[in-house]
């Protein structure tokens, strides 16, 4: 890399700091290609991104970001994933480390609060944006349900009333 495509690297990665949600750093044991690509599309799938950057230029873009805390997870073959969702880069990360060795969660943060390895692995098991907007949607949709059936409850009871009465006289 010359010295304008790693400014334009550390400008595209404070980018990303000042956006994402949660940052999650993880280090690869030597990922195959394959492997590699699997990743990218299952954390495209989950509304999160996976890349790889270069551990100075990623620590030189974290420098007045709230996410200055990972810069000591930052040795070694690393990779960063992130996403606006609090939740869905980690979960998609900790759903491919359970299924392939060669992956390994380093820690992460989430805003100013770091998480080590454990805090990431608990944050993957919180549900997602989506889960809970689907929940509460399925709680307010519960009371106009419910009420729906007391109010139709009686007049069904009276239908099959008269419907029994009709099917004895036909008899």
């Amino acid at each position: 890399m010359d010295r304008s495509q790693k400014t334009d690297a550390v400008a595209q990665l404070n980018e990303v700091f000042n956006e994402a949600g949660v940052v999650v750093v993880t280090r690869n044991l030597g990922l195959s290609v394959a492997e590699s690509t699997d990743l990218r599309a299952k954390m495209r799938e989950a509304g999160a991104t996976y890349q790889v950057a270069k551990n100075r230029l990623a620590k030189i873009a974290l420098k007045d970001t709230d996410y200055a805390g990972i810069d000591e997870y930052l040795t070694g073959p690393t990779a960063l994933a992130y996403s606006e969702d609090p939740v869905a880069a980690a979960k998609a990360v900790v759903e491919f480390a359970k299924s392939n060795d060669r992956i390994e969660v380093v820690g992460g943060s989430m805003g100013s609060q770091v998480l080590d390895e454990a805090g990431v692995r608990s944050l993957a098991s919180m549900p997602s944006l989506d889960e809970l907007r689907g929940t509460l949607i399925g709680l307010v949709n519960a009371p106009a349900t419910k009420i729906a059936q007391v109010v139709n409850a009686p007049a069904n009871k009276l239908a099959r009333v008269f419907g029994a009465y009709g099917a004895k006289e036909a008899a």
